[in-house]
């Protein structure tokens, strides 16, 4: 389950997951927006609310038969705004697109995991400002800290049940910088894999195109 759809990104891993045999759910917002592929389920809903997460979910599961295997997090708010103009609706907002819709969509589907008795993949996508923050990404730096926070977190809790949280935080994606967006698909994907069976809890930072930024992250 993909969840923020829409995006550039998420575009890529979609297309990327096909090619792997993967039978995908696309959530989004909007869902006229999206390009699924024939074996797709386009799903519309808003993930910020424990009840929109909770409503993607039950129609993933019922699609696939079962709780998905995996959960990748792509929903977000490109907000690259001076510091001093940021103001409270538009901190919110960012808030709102990235924290908020991470916390409602993992926790929803941690706890069908848990009562399914399954094991289950979980990729955030967070920010790279949260660490090397620049110029006018303080909200964005605040949002991606959080989503750093609650993949540590969520990795100690749940490591022992089989369930395993990662996060991938890239550097700003401009609009149409189709590298950039398949490197962050390359390394959701990865860690999905069986590659990366023994990461949890893990916050792989992207830098300069190509060049990846040392890891940041406690396993457990």
């Amino acid at each position: 389950m993909i969840t923020g759809a829409s995006g550039q990104v998420a575009r890529a891993l979609a297309q990327r997951l096909r090619g792997e045999g993967w039978r995908l759910v696309l959530v989004s917002r909007d869902v006229s927006r999206l390009d699924p592929g024939e074996r797709d389920l386009l799903v519309q809903s808003d993930v910020s609310t424990p009840g929109g997460a909770e409503a993607a979910l039950a129609l993933a599961a019922e699609h696939c038969g079962c709780t998905p295997d995996a959960l990748v997090h792509c929903a977000g708010n490109p907000a690259v705004v001076p510091f001093g103009r940021v103001t409270a609706e538009a901190f919110r907002t960012c808030i709102a697109a990235a924290v908020d819709t991470a916390f409602f969509s993992v926790q929803v589907y941690v706890r069908s995991l848990l009562q399914a008795r399954r094991a289950g993949s979980i990729v955030l996508f967070g920010s790279a400002p949260a660490t090397a923050a620049g110029a006018r990404h303080a909200a964005l730096a605040v949002a991606g800290g959080a989503i750093a926070a609650l993949v540590r977190a969520v990795a100690v809790e749940y490591s022992a049940q089989g369930i395993r949280i990662n996060a991938v935080a890239p550097d700003s994606v401009p609009a149409g910088d189709v590298v950039r967006a398949a490197e962050g698909a390359a390394v959701a994907a990865w860690l999905l894999g069986h590659d990366a069976r023994s990461l949890n809890g893990e916050v792989i930072q992207l830098g300069r195109p190509a060049t990846p930024a040392p890891v940041v992250g406690a396993g457990a």
